[in-house]
């Protein structure tokens, strides 16, 4: 995604961005299904405890704590926040959010302003583009397909115009953001796709539901997108870094990533790393970062921050 100024944004958009960048994001720990409590406050349920320790029965002596329900991201919202204070040191803002799509556990640093997406949005184009053809509205050459892999892999702009354009622009955000249910993601003010607005929650959300078959796309069309991600090229087809954040975060990991960035809102860099996470896809990670600062440091920061999050280079 070559730099672009941030145009799309409404009066009170960017207002919430300011806020944001005013205020310290404060960790918040909880059950993906009961958004308006904390998980840390309330004991575990007994048929909860009873897995547990059913688990704990059956597994041998010395075995890793991730075989037990949530043991994933023990420590994570503490990690979380130390990330979060250490990129406020540096003068920049993150949005941080992680799924643990096998016990429902969602761990944010509470930031669920607007964010910008850029190249994130092509996940919706692809989606609709995907839909589309499954639903026979439209057939993809083999130079489509060909185009489709480097618009995901690569962030090609060029087959992001191409497609948004055959697609009738604006439709397609309206279109996918209401097959997913995503509240707060809406179309560019100005046409242009990649000032597309979302939130961490929305995007956590889209994986969500694009892994298990929920927001409309069939599950063989959603793999093309997610075996894409997986393929990510270590630079964009216009030479940007594409490792930043969850790629070289996340080292040990099996990663499918979609990477986004772009100059300036305001003063800022913005780089937003996305993705699913593990050779079992258990784990859904978002993180955005925004720093008045060059390129290079804006994208150490993004990437020291989920090393801080995950020190081991694993979940």
């Amino acid at each position: 995604m070559r730099a672009r100024p941030l145009t799309m944004l409404t009066a009170a958009a960017a207002v919430a961005l300011v806020v944001v960048a005013a205020c310290e994001a404060k960790v918040q720990a909880k059950a993906y299904s009961t958004p308006d409590h904390s998980a840390s406050h309330y004991p575990a349920q007994p048929q909860q405890q009873l897995v547990e320790l059913l688990l704990r029965a059956i597994t041998p002596p010395g075995a890793p704590d991730a075989l037990l329900p949530g043991a994933g991201l023990s420590g994570v919202q503490e990690r979380i926040q130390q990330a979060t204070d250490e990129a406020a040191a540096k003068g920049a803002t993150l949005s941080v959010a992680v799924l643990d799509r096998a016990t429902r556990q969602l761990v944010s640093n509470g930031n669920t302003s607007i964010i910008a997406t850029a190249s994130v949005s092509k996940l919706f184009i692809a989606d609709q583009l995907l839909l589309q053809e499954s639903q026979g509205k439209l057939t993809l050459t083999a130079d489509d397909h060909q185009a489709l892999d480097l618009m995901l892999r690569s962030s090609d702009d060029g087959a992001a115009e191409w497609f948004w354009n055959q697609l009738g622009g604006d439709a397609t955000i309206t279109e996918v953001a209401a097959r997913y249910g995503l509240t707060s993601t809406m179309p560019p003010g100005d046409g242009r796709w990649w000032n597309t607005i979302s939130t961490a929650p929305d995007l956590i959300r889209y994986y969500e539901m694009l892994l298990d078959g929920t927001g409309g796309l069939p599950l063989d069309r959603a793999g093309f997108i997610v075996n894409d991600l997986a393929r990510s090229t270590p630079t964009g087809i216009d030479g940007y870094p594409q490792r930043f954040g969850i790629p070289d975060g996340l080292y040990a990991e099996p990663v499918a990533v979609k990477q986004g960035w772009m100059c300036c809102i305001g003063a800022n860099w913005m780089h937003l790393s996305t993705g699913v996470v593990g050779s079992d896809r258990r784990y859904i990670m978002v993180i955005e970062s925004l720093q008045a600062s060059d390129e290079a440091t804006a994208r150490e920061t993004i990437t020291q921050a989920v090393m801080t999050i995950f020190p081991s280079g694993r979940i």
